[in-house]
């Protein structure tokens, strides 16, 4: 794909300068992602250079700049200076800055974003959770209730830490194979952790919090599908709570 220097672009009567050049970054952005998709490149392969991209498209250091920075900013590009420039990994940093945003100014609100979040998560585990009782009956297990066992340590000695509480979800579903898991339950787990102290203090204790996660697992590794469903209503009982305090 190549395009024609702004100024040897036909002007349209009537249209906006503005509208023009949004339309031609929008083409750039295109044109680098199509380089992307048609030479097979993965995340983590090179990406030619400025340079390069300007003679291959036909346009200035500028337009090039200027799609490089959207494509950067929503991860499709990874620009390292000094070594070059990169297709980017999947990140969902952007969308937890959003939800997060979003969540905190509809706190006070009796159907905030952080509950509807909270709603999403509790479906989506429970489904998680039921699939791997038909799927796979008999996986092993060891470093959820590794997990477990030191969640139940914390709790004996006042505080159950975040990252613990995370790794039993994350290690939880391992053997469903789905790579984009703990990505997804990872941008729910920081946009609640990122409110967590706006929300007000936990009823629950250290223990109460071990002890539902104690019974996800069983539920878990005796195949209990109606188990597991009262255990995760549990589970997010006392955020659900917490939040219906704020409205």
């Amino acid at each position: 794909m190549v395009f024609r220097d702004p100024g040897q672009r036909p002007k349209v009567p009537g249209q906006p300068t503005r509208t023009r050049r949004l339309s031609r970054a929008v083409e750039v952005q295109e044109a680098v992602k199509e380089i992307i998709v048609q030479r097979g490149l993965t995340a983590g392969d090179p990406l030619p250079t400025e340079s390069e991209l300007m003679a291959e498209l036909g346009i200035g250091r500028n337009s090039v700049r200027e799609a490089l920075k959207v494509l950067q900013a929503v991860g499709i590009v990874d620009i390292r200076h000094g070594f070059g420039m990169f297709v980017g990994r999947m990140s969902l940093a952007g969308l937890v800055d959003e939800l997060a945003f979003h969540s905190r100014i509809t706190l006070q609100e009796e159907r905030n974003q952080l509950g509807h979040l909270i709603e999403i998560r509790e479906v989506l585990e429970t489904g998680l959770a039921r699939r791997l009782i038909e799927r796979h009956a008999g996986a092993d297990h060891a470093g959820v209730h590794a997990m477990l066992e030191q969640m139940e340590a914390e709790a004996l000695i006042g505080a159950i830490s975040p990252e613990t509480d995370r790794r039993f979800h994350d290690l939880l579903y391992v053997p469903l194979g789905n790579p984009l898991l703990g990505q997804l339950l990872g941008a729910f787990w920081q946009v609640y952790h990122q409110l967590r102290d706006e929300i007000g203090t936990p009823d629950e204790t250290p223990a109460d919090v071990a002890r539902t996660h104690r019974d996800i697992y069983t539920a878990v590794v005796t195949g209990d599908a109606m188990g597991i469903e009262a255990a995760m209503i549990a589970h997010f009982a006392g955020v659900r709570a917490r939040l219906a305090r704020l409205s």
